[in-house]
């Protein structure tokens, strides 16, 4: 009996020292450097750490990031008002602009593969972009521009494609109409403006971008010089927003992006109106492409900071005057 004892106990820690070597043995799974949020809160949530490198999905691949947008509505994420409206659940990694190059695809990609230069809008409930490597849908991506950087590519998915939502496929603007766009020298207006208000200290970026009229929104009202438009783009708000609805033609319309829109002021002026929710949308992204490799779209980043000081590049988008867009640099520019 005690033979017998002892050879069970003499197999069971052998079958343990081969599991052990067989554990050690399993390759360690890829990490990366990423900015991840483990709790709700200011800035300072945002944490520079090591992360586990996503692996694709049969609908989606994987990009080497170069370079990620800054938005305000990465600022928003991370209080859990809008974390729940977004749909997202910590910990996350935030970011929602980037440009980078196709590393893996997943086995139903059919648009793109490993080496492709791409930019992408990725959705607002998985974001992602704060890091080394993303995941994108063929949905989301698009080639990207081939006559800007990587760093000006990442300044692009989610304000021009707001701004194209915003313009083309709810008011329906159509030439030779007038349009009122609020904050007309930040990152979406630097795409939608014609006739804008903004700062002393961005007239004359705005006339270079094309705006027929500036509005130093320190010096005057916007009501004392835009009537009668066509169209109002409102990414302001509140007053802004309540102020706008009496400046707009009977059957003009309004696009707020940060509000809801007010139905009895809709209905008390005769004209019409949307809150829009920006989607990402693959062939408006490539079409916005073409545009700028056109020379018809101009990019416009004022700041760039590395991966590791995302919170003071979200504190610079806080303060609200930020001219065109600030970007993360996550890698150096392939060569």
């Amino acid at each position: 009996m005690r033979i017998a004892r002892q050879r069970t106990l003499i197999t069971e820690i052998m079958t343990a020292a081969i599991l052990t070597s067989v554990s050690l043995a399993q390759p360690a799974k890829p990490t990366m450097k990423a900015i991840v949020v483990h709790e709700y809160g200011g800035p300072e949530v945002l944490k520079y750490e090591d992360t586990a490198r996503p692996e694709p999905k049969e609908d989606q691949v994987l990009v080497r990031v170069i370079a990620a947008g800054v938005n305000p509505v990465d600022d928003a994420s991370r209080s859990e008002k809008y974390a729940k409206f977004f749909g997202i659940t910590l910990p996350f990694i935030p970011g929602y602009d980037i440009a980078g190059v196709v590393e893996k695809t997943g086995a139903n990609i059919t648009k793109f593969k490993a080496g492709d230069s791409v930019y992408a809008y990725l959705n607002l409930k998985d974001g992602g972009g704060y890091a080394e490597y993303a995941v994108a849908t063929e949905v989301e991506a698009a080639p990207k521009p081939k006559s800007i950087s990587f760093v000006e590519a990442a300044a692009v998915p989610v304000v021009a494609l707001t701004a194209w939502q915003a313009l083309i496929d709810t008011a329906k603007l159509s030439a030779g109409q007038t349009i009122l766009i609020h904050g007309g020298s930040g990152g979406v207006g630097s795409f939608a403006i014609q006739i804008a208000t903004a700062s002393t200290r961005n007239q004359d970026l705005l006339k270079q971008l094309g705006a027929d009229v500036e509005v130093d929104y320190t010096q005057q009202k916007f009501e004392d010089v835009a009537k009668d438009v066509d169209v109002v783009l409102d990414s302001v708000g509140k007053d802004t927003l309540a102020r706008s609805y009496g400046v707009v033609k009977k059957g003009g319309f309004i696009v707020t992006l940060v509000a809801r829109i007010d139905q009895a002021e809709l209905d008390k002026h005769r004209i019409r109106g949307a809150s829009l929710g920006v989607e990402p949308t693959s062939n408006e992204l490539a079409e916005i492409g073409k545009l700028i490799d056109e020379k018809k779209i101009r990019v416009i980043v004022s700041q760039t900071f590395p991966l590791s000081e995302a919170v003071k590049a979200q504190e610079q988008v806080a303060t609200g005057h930020t001219r065109g867009k600030i970007v993360l640099k996550v890698a150096e520019e392939p060569k």
